[in-house]
């Protein structure tokens, strides 16, 4: 979730007809992504990011226990593309550049609410990674609190350092009117954010940490999986400040540039939105609302809280532990639906709702379909979700999915056609 102003900007925090149109001519034009945090797979980098979100997975991190495994070897959490991915496409013509330039909403609220990711095939030691980012949609939607929204939908396409597609990850933000944002945050007013935790509290989530289990290297086969069944609670918390420090260690910065100083003042010349000043007039990242109560409050939101990135890779980790080594997580889908605000604990939960065999133009595959939720612990759910995670049978190891295109140019063709 991000939130970035431009408080001087004609009509600021009002959807124009005009926006939309403008956000529909960049429909397909590809973006030049920030510089990734990590140019290669690495063991030092795949463990900085699994460690980021609580995850001791030794596939990640272990050279000597993965080279035991189906993969021979160390490959990236599923997650890990969040921090790769070398420019891959065209240089774009001035005319295209031109409407690239500046946010067609800029002055709204503007809240990740979708995530899904596709995965095809790992990112292995050694590996580099290159990417398409490109807006493949925006749709104008209603809000349930008055006026209007613009959901936008943003296409992330990788490659593997031989050019074949990786994975396929697809965001939607929503652009809120001001006044939508605030009636929103109305509705935070009574929650109780000084209470401390009682000492019982904090022993029931660290006997949940402690009870944590992984399936490893003892296969999880198709024909043992039934619908019904659930996977182990994980829980994620309290979160604090901490957390999403050692969190942007494993990530990097993402939507600020990386670098300190004088770096980040060279940044600061060219974009200076990404850096609005603090109550002290001195510039800073606009990330800081996720450590700064203060700058939470000032955009109408009652405390610092995650990235929704956060959750997603909280997901992922519930789903690679309970699958084991030798299945494949194949779909993954998230809805961000509430803040989860510093101090909250999360729980993870997941039932298998469906199980099939199906051979198509991506492959023969063994799915298994999972409903996911991450609950607070005021017993409110604040992401939903669902995934689709292939199993080895007793009689053929997993056979990993087809991508529906060969390189990322037909990716986002077909990415665009799929939102048209």
């Amino acid at each position: 979730m991000s939130d970035v102003t431009n408080p001087d900007a004609d009509g600021y925090g009002t959807l124009t007809d005009e926006a939309f149109e403008r956000s529909r001519k960049r429909i397909g034009i590809p973006e030049r992504p920030l510089t990734p945090h990590n140019h290669e797979v690495t063991t030092d980098g795949t463990r900085h990011f699994a460690y980021g979100y609580g995850d001791a997975n030794p596939l990640w991190s272990d050279p000597d226990y993965a080279a035991k495994t189906r993969w021979g070897g160390i490959i990236a959490p599923p997650n890990f593309l969040y921090t790769m991915g070398e420019n891959a496409a065209e240089p774009v013509s001035p005319e295209q550049k031109a409407l690239l330039k500046g946010d067609p909403f800029a002055g709204l609220g503007s809240y990740q609410a979708v995530m899904e990711f596709e995965w095809f095939r790992p990112l292995t030691e050694g590996d580099r990674c290159k990417v398409i980012r490109a807006q493949v949609g925006v749709q104008e939607k209603p809000s349930k609190f008055g006026g209007r929204t613009a959901h936008v939908t943003n296409a992330f396409l990788f490659a593997n350092g031989d050019g074949e597609v990786h994975a396929t990850q697809r965001g939607t933000w929503i652009n809120a009117e001001r006044h939508a944002s605030k009636a929103n945050s109305r509705k935070t007013d009574a929650i109780d954010f000084t209470t401390p935790y009682t000492d019982e509290q904090i022993a029931e989530i660290d006997a949940a940490y402690d009870v944590e289990e992984r399936r490893g290297s003892e296969t999880r086969y198709w024909e043992d999986v039934a619908v019904g069944d659930e996977i182990q609670t994980r829980v994620k918390g309290p979160l604090t400040v901490t957390d999403i420090v050692v969190w942007h260690l494993g990530w990097g910065m993402q939507l600020t540039p990386p670098g300190a100083f004088g770096i980040s003042r060279a940044v600061r010349r060219k974009v200076p939105g990404l850096y609005p000043p603090n109550e002290r007039n001195i510039p800073d990242t606009v990330q800081r609302l996720h450590w700064e109560p203060a700058r939470a409050k000032e955009l109408g939101i009652p405390m610092n809280y995650d990235y929704g990135a956060m959750r997603e890779t909280w997901l992922t980790h519930a789903v690679t532990d309970w699958m084991g080594d030798d299945g494949w997580l194949w779909k993954l889908s998230c809805q961000h639906r509430k803040f989860n605000y510093m101090g909250d604990t999360t729980w993870i939960t997941g039932t298998v709702v469906d199980k099939r065999q199906a051979t198509d133009d991506q492959g023969t595959r063994n799915e298994v379909h999972l409903e996911l939720t991450c609950t607070n612990q005021r017993g409110e759910v604040n992401t939903p979700g669902t995934a689709v995670v292939l199993l080895p049978t007793r009689d053929a190891a997993v056979e990993l999915p087809k991508p529906p295109a060969d390189d990322l140019e037909s990716l986002l063709a077909h990415e665009i056609d799929r939102h048209r």
